[in-house]
Parts: structure tokens; C-alpha cells; sequence
């Protein structure tokens, strides 16, 4: 039983709390009123208590749980106030608390110590809990926003910042929230920061965001460090500039003093256009082609040339088919040939981008005859569209905002299940899914019944977008109609620069953001005004993806070379020389192919199919299992790495059927020998057949001097060069 002494300071302390007085401080002035929302919730979120790490995670930590990053106030007011009474809050010892003693270290905290004792943070618990633990102080005010100073800094190695943030208030009025303010870094080895706000330069040229996170409010400070040795601005002024993506690129490598690379070779801008474009390496005939014309624009004539192939449409179908395709199992083997088939042809028909997502989000009828219905026979939940729908098409990820607050943003709980209230009446017949088998037709429908509900306050969610105005629905009509009219809007700037920024990374090897599909105010583009520029004129192409592919195609920055000079070699962010990065897989397995001459078979695939027209991720290859495909149990869906591993190099050195097609009987290698071809001419083909180039002196000399050599076999020799240039990194990366 407390004592009646403890019981009488309680009494007190909750009735001058209710009623709103303020209590004296020990130096006789007035402390007022703490607010929960306001001042000590920032508190946890400053020193770390409501991470995911420590009480933030799932169950808690030490049987005390608060939410995420402080997304549920009374979540928190309540965990405190009313579980562990007597432990967690002491009132009658207020310094006892369990609440301020264990990140104070007067007693042990396995989360270390957290608060300077008699700190100001300190003693705003301190009051908080000899007031009586209120809720929210009379008249709080509302926060509203906050804001960084400096917004932008341009600084020199080394070189110290001290940050300020200032929290805006419903009221009008504002405080600085520094001290209680989380920072973080995108780039560290660029600008780093510390706890408190000091931004310190690295030694690397290049660009940074520095993260202001302050009660669901997040500021970014944008941080340039240039290079020290200045560059003649005539430089930048004489530079070719074949469309406005040059003009924009230059811009940023004038801020940070860094010059571009030379233009590649002919034939490198060959193979990069000719693998990017249409997923292939080029032929013997198109090299010899190619490096003969004299003409100007025959780089431009290329890029246009290679727009109408139907190479084109498999090869970028292949990599929506990736982020779309659902697991055969799961939906069955007929639906998802129907689902590919149905995204093959949207690319062949160069069908624009918003009618390919309107028709999508829109689809309805059987899966039998209906391709597009297929998203909605494997992502049957609410949930799993919006985190599906978003990430693709408006390049937000919401999957996190699920269960709590976006660490990095302002969507919450509430802009989630709003969103997907927009999939609520989605009406199916049919059979629906039996796994591991699910072969049977299903019927997708606008239906009249179903709703999202809020799962922390249980209320009955209304379709909302992410912002602006909803689109009116009227009585009857599918509310996913509703939802792609926002997401394709003209308006909607994200929509177009999500498919910019993709695109943007296939062709130069990384984006404008990275991952591709995480825009957000955190997380900012290298060169944000390129990918705004790139985003208004794929709108205004009317969303034709072959126009925004040939405009980047066309571009000198697209045509930079990959060889460094003494100004850019750091440079992995700014597109000042060509960026290699290896093959896809299946270009990859194509360009093994065309060396060969020898055709793949796959499974459920006619004689001849190439390896980017594989519809299903059943089809049996350990090449392209080596090499990277896609998990259709993945979800959310994910861009695919391009990265280089031991096991891909020991496939290629050791793998048999590599080994049997290169000395088939009907390939290109023998072929070659039993040919009338000199050592010079086989040294020709070779090297256009495989690198898409002309062999230097040495290199024709070598070859000669191998086929030359006493006791020498012919078919072995060629066989043995072309197994080491297609193990050579030249042929495997794109220069």
C-alpha cells in the first residue's frame, strides 16, 4: 500500500494538472504545463528509444514497447502512464522513475545512458511526471512543419557546419527543435553528421542530403563539395549539347568542377545501344556496317533504326515482366502466360505508359482471356495492390507505412489504408487459388461490397491518393477507375518521373534516385532538375516510352566513354563518363548464342526463342539462375542487381554445355576453321562477332601467331580463343 504521504503529493500533483495551474520551480518562477505530443516525445525519438532497434521494434524491448519513431502518441502516452505503474512512472519520486532513471543511468539500461542528469531533456521528464503526467497542455498548439538552415551548402573538404531546425506550430509560432532533432546522412563518405546537426565535408567530390527529422516532420539540407581545382567555364560553354539532357548534366559537373569524358568509340556506342535498346549484341554485318558509314547522324539513324525492331518490345517487356510477374503456382501456368503475353503485346504496339497502367489497374474479366486480370489473381488483398501499385507507378514505397509511420517521410498509416481502400471492391469468381496448383479461370469484377478498416482506431477507410484532389466517383463506377485517373494525370509529376528514373538507370546504369522506385524528399536525385526536364517530356511525348529511350540515346552524355579522366575518376554519380555495368542475364545468355551459333531451348518455348522471351521463371536454365532472375515469391517487387560474382565467373569458365556448343559441329567456330579465312580474317570475325570491334595490331598478330605456330589445329585454336573472349570481362560487361 503507498503511504499516505505519497497518496497526498499524488492528489495534488493530478488536480493542479487537470486544472491547469503551473507549478513553481526551485527558483520560484513557473514551469509550464509539459506536453506529451509536443516535448517529450521528441525526446524518445532524439536518444534513440523509439527505434526499431530498442523499444521501437516489434515486441518492445524489456516488456516495454513504444511505436515506431513516435507514429502513435497515445500508443505511447498509454504504455507509459498505465502499464508498469509504480515501476515505469513513479510519481511520488518522480527521479525514481524507471521512465528517467534508466536512460539517466542512475539505474542499469541495456540501451546505455541516454540523458545528462539535471540535462534539459532531464528535467523536462521530471516536470512532466510532478505535473501529473498530462496528455496535452492547454491550447497546445499543433505542429505543422519544420524547416533546416542552412537549406543548401556549398562546402570545401573538411569543412564543419553547424545545422539549425525550427519547428513551425499551428499558432504561429516557432522553436528550436535542434537539440531534439534526428539527422542522418545518405551519403557519409561525402558529408557526414553527427547528433547534434554539425554537417563535417568528406575528401569525396560529389553531392549529399543531410535528414532533419523532427515529429513526423522531416527537412533536408542539401550539401555540395566541388573540386578545389577550379575549371575554365568555356570549357563547359563549348561542350556538345545534342538535346537538353546535356545541357542539364553540364550544369552539374560545372558546380562541382568536374569535365566530362572523351566520346566512346564507334563501336562501343554500337554494342551500348544495340544491348540497351534491344537486349542484343550486334551482329558481324551490322559492325562492319556501322564502322564504315562516314555519315554524321549515323549514330541517331542507329538509335532509330534499333526503336523499330521487335527485339525492342521483348527486351523491355522481359523487364516489366520481371516486376509484374506472378508466381506461376500461385496463379497457375495458363494465367501467366496470358499475363506476359498480354505485357509482350503492350510493348509491341508501343502502347503509351498510361494507357499500359490504366488498362492494369483497370483490368476486369477472366484470366483466360484477359492478361492484365492476372495482377489481381495473385495480389488478392488490399495491402498487397497498394504496396504493389505505389512503388511501381508512383515510385512511393508504403509497405513500411502498414504498421507504422515512414521512418523517412510523411506518409503514415492513414495514407495507406486510404490508398487501399481504392482495391476494396474488387469482385472475384471463380475457383480462386489452390496452391501449389492453381490452374482453374478466374473472373475479376467491380463489386459493390468490402472496405479497408484503420487497424490502430478501427475506422472504416475512405479512398484517398497520396495528395492532391481525389477524382469524384460516381455512384456505381469501379473506384479503381478513380485511383488511375490520379495516378496517370498529367499532374502527377511522379508518374512520369518513376518511369524516367527507371529508364534513366537501365541506360547509364544507375539513376537520377536510387533504389529506382524510393523517390522521396530523403532520398533526392543527383540531378533533380534533369529528372523533372525528363519527367515533362515523357508527359508531353504523350508517355511514349520509345521517344524518352531515343532522346537519352541521343544525347552526348549518353555517348561518354567509361575511361576516366584525372577530374572524374571518384565521379559514380553525375554521368561524367559512361558507368559499365555486366549484362543482363538474359542478354547475357542471347549474346552466348549469337557467338555460338548455337540455339538454347527452353522449356514451354518454341525452336529459336531467345532467352528474353522466356515468359515463365519455370523454364530450367542454371545459366540465368547464375547470372540473376527474378523470385516471383518476392514482394514488394524489386529492380534486379547487376552484380559480378565468383560463381558467375566459375560458371562461365567450367560450364559444359558452354564448352559443347562452342565446338559444335554446326557452329560458328568450326565454321571458321574449316573455312579459306587467312589468320587475319579469322582475327576479324572474331572480334567483331564477339567484343563488336576490330582487332588492334597485336591482337591480329597474336592470332596469327597462334594459328601459325608448328602442330598447330586450326579448330582448336579458334575454339580456344573464343572460349576466352567470352570469358573476358569485355564481352560480359557493356563499356
Amino acid at each position: 500500500m503507498p503511504s499516505r504521504t505519497a497518496v497526498v503529493i499524488l492528489s495534488v500533483v493530478v488536480v493542479l494538472s487537470t486544472t491547469g495551474l503551473s507549478l513553481r520551480a526551485d527558483d520560484g518562477g513557473e514551469t509550464a504545463i509539459v506536453d506529451f505530443e509536443n516535448e517529450l516525445q521528441p525526446i524518445f525519438t532524439r536518444q534513440g528509444c523509439n527505434s526499431g532497434p530498442c523499444h521501437g521494434k516489434a515486441r518492445g524491448q524489456g516488456g516495454f514497447q513504444l511505436s515506431l519513431l513516435g507514429f502513435d502518441p497515445q500508443q505511447d502516452f498509454d504504455a507509459i502512464t498505465k502499464e508498469g505503474r509504480g515501476r515505469r512512472i513513479f510519481p511520488a519520486a518522480p527521479d525514481r522513475s524507471l521512465l528517467i532513471a534508466k536512460p539517466a543511468g542512475t539505474v542499469p539500461h541495456g540501451g546505455g545512458r541516454r540523458l545528462e542528469v539535471n540535462g534539459p531533456e532531464y528535467q523536462t521528464m521530471l516536470n512532466w511526471v510532478r505535473q501529473g503526467l498530462p496528455r496535452k497542455a492547454p491550447d497546445a498548439a499543433k505542429l505543422v512543419s519544420i524547416s533546416v538552415v542552412p537549406a543548401s551548402i556549398v562546402a570545401t573538404p573538411n569543412q564543419s557546419q553547424p545545422l539549425t531546425v525550427t519547428a513551425k506550430y499551428s499558432d504561429g509560432t516557432e522553436r528550436d527543435v535542434t537539440r531534439l532533432t534526428a539527422f542522418q546522412s545518405n551519403e557519409a563518405p561525402v558529408a557526414a553528421v553527427d547528433e547534434n546537426g554539425t554537417v563535417t565535408a568528406g575528401q569525396i567530390t560529389g553531392d549529399a542530403a543531410i535528414m532533419a527529422r523532427f515529429m513526423g516532420q522531416i527537412a533536408v539540407c542539401e550539401i555540395l563539395i566541388p573540386r578545389t581545382e577550379k575549371v575554365d567555364a568555356d570549357i563547359y560553354g563549348q561542350l556538345p549539347r545534342n538535346n537538353f539532357i546535356d545541357d542539364l548534366v553540364w550544369q552539374k559537373l560545372q558546380r562541382l568542377n568536374i569535365t566530362p569524358s572523351n566520346v566512346c568509340d564507334d563501336h562501343a556506342f554500337l554494342r551500348r545501344a544495340t544491348t540497351d535498346i534491344c537486349g542484343r549484341i550486334p551482329t558481324v554485318d551490322e559492325v562492319t556496317s556501322f564502322l564504315a558509314n562516314e555519315s554524321a547522324d549515323k549514330r541517331a539513324r542507329l538509335v532509330d533504326r534499333l526503336l523499330l525492331e521487335p527485339e525492342f518490345a521483348d527486351h523491355w517487356a522481359n523487364k516489366w515482366a520481371d516486376l509484374l510477374r506472378p508466381n506461376p503456382y500461385h496463379v497457375g501456368i495458363k494465367a501467366t502466360f496470358n499475363y506476359d503475353r498480354w505485357i509482350r503485346q503492350s510493348f509491341h504496339e508501343r502502347k503509351p505508359w498510361d494507357q499500359f497502367v490504366r488498362e492494369l489497374i483497370t483490368a476486369r474479366g477472366s484470366t483466360f482471356h484477359n492478361g492484365a486480370v492476372t495482377m489481381f489473381r495473385d495480389r488478392r488483398q488490399p495491402d498487397e495492390l497498394t504496396t504493389l501499385v505505389s512503388q511501381l507507378f508512383v515510385g512511393v514505397r508504403l509497405d513500411c507505412t502498414k504498421c507504422h509511420h515512414h521512418p523517412f517521410e510523411v506518409w503514415g498509416q492513414d495514407d495507406f489504408y486510404s490508398f487501399a481502400a481504392y482495391f476494396s471492391k474488387i469482385g472475384r469468381k471463380g475457383t480462386g487459388i489452390s496452391a501449389p496448383i492453381s490452374g482453374s479461370e478466374e473472373f475479376v469484377f467491380a463489386g459493390d461490397k468490402g472496405s479497408v478498416t484503420h487497424p490502430v482506431t478501427g475506422e472504416k477507410m475512405e479512398p484517398r491518393p497520396l495528395f492532391g484532389e481525389a477524382p469524384a466517383t460516381a455512384e456505381g463506377q469501379d473506384q479503381r477507375e478513380a485511383l488511375a485517373t490520379w495516378i496517370t494525370s498529367p499532374e502527377n509529376h511522379l508518374f512520369a518521373e518513376v518511369m524516367a528514373n527507371r529508364v534513366w538507370a537501365d541506360m547509364m546504369t544507375r539513376g537520377f534516385v536510387e533504389p529506382v522506385d524510393d523517390l522521396r524528399a530523403t532520398n533526392p536525385p543527383t540531378n533533380g532538375p534533369l529528372l523533372k526536364a525528363l519527367g515533362i517530356h515523357f508527359r508531353d511525348s504523350g508517355f511514349s516510352l520509345t521517344e524518352l529511350i531515343r532522346s537519352i540515346a541521343n544525347s552526348h552524355a549518353y555517348q561518354l566513354s567509361s575511361i576516366p579522366n584525372e577530374t572524374n575518376s571518384s565521379d559514380t554519380r553525375n554521368y561524367s563518363r559512361h558507368y559499365r555495368h555486366r549484362l543482363r542475364a538474359e542478354v547475357l545468355l542471347d549474346a552466348v548464342t549469337e557467338v555460338t551459333g548455337i540455339e538454347q531451348e527452353f522449356d514451354a518455348m518454341p525452336a529459336g526463342s531467345s532467352a528474353k522471351q522466356l515468359w515463365t521463371t519455370r523454364s530450367n536454365s542454371l545459366f540465368l539462375d547464375t547470372f540473376g532472375r527474378p523470385d516471383p515469391n518476392q514482394n514488394p517487387p524489386c529492380e534486379r542487381t547487376t552484380d559480378s560474382t565468383v560463381v558467375q565467373s566459375l560458371h562461365l569458365m567450367n560450364s559444359e554445355k558452354l564448352y559443347r556448343d562452342i565446338g559444335h559441329e554446326t557452329g560458328k567456330a568450326r565454321a571458321l576453321a574449316t573455312s579459306e579465312k587467312t589468320p587475319a580474317d579469322v582475327s576479324l570475325e572474331l572480334y567483331q562477332l564477339v567484343f563488336g570491334r576490330q582487332p588492334t595490331v597485336d591482337e591480329t598478330s597474336l592470332v596469327t601467331e597462334l594459328l601459325s605456330a608448328d602442330g598447330a589445329i586450326r579448330q582448336q585454336v579458334i575454339e580456344d580463343l573464343m572460349w576466352a573472349m567470352v570469358n573476358s570481362a569485355e564481352f560480359v560487361f557493356q563499356d
